[in-house]
């Protein structure tokens, strides 16, 4: 798996109040929750990102309560990869389960700038950013999460499974 786009840089602690505000979670439909992506941070998120672009972010991004709309939300606003130095756990897996790739790699965080075009081979855990020429290490997807995100997320892989 292979994503590229702007980078959109942001710090520690984002928490999933703020990656999807709870005034928003009386629906599940992912165009809908992705008008709304991080609004209470940014509220020209939506607008700045492209299909493809790629978020940034320090410690513990996704901490807070366990909900599913969160990745959804960054998913369907056209984020490609989230590339972070920590999860919070929950996110982890939600993400994971909702088909939006994530990566953990401190050392590509500390050298990608906001606006900066960034290039990932999942498959290779290879990160670089094309802006400075540095190129990072990240650990590649295992085999049952590539499936996983490939297919586009958890019940679309089993569904895929069941009916083989």
């Amino acid at each position: 798996m292979k994503f590229g786009g702007t980078a959109h840089r942001y710090g520690r602690d984002i928490d999933t109040d703020v990656i999807i505000p709870a005034r928003y979670l009386n629906t599940s439909v992912p165009e809908e929750l992705a008008k709304h992506c991080m609004e209470d941070l940014d509220a020209e998120f939506v607008s700045k990102i492209e299909f493809g672009d790629i978020l940034v972010a320090e410690e513990n991004f996704g901490c807070g309560s366990s909900r599913e709309h969160a990745p959804i939300s960054i998913k369907a606003a056209g984020v490609s990869v989230v590339i972070a130095k920590s999860f919070a756990r929950i996110f982890y897996r939600n993400a994971i389960n909702t088909g939006l790739p994530i990566m953990e790699a401190p050392e590509a965080v500390d050298g990608i700038s906001d606006g900066d075009e960034v290039t990932v081979d999942a498959d290779q855990g290879v990160i670089v950013n094309e802006t400075t020429g540095a190129t990072y290490r990240a650990q590649p997807f295992p085999p049952f999460i590539k499936e996983i995100i490939e297919k586009g997320g958890l019940i679309e892989s089993v569904k895929e499974r069941l009916t083989a």
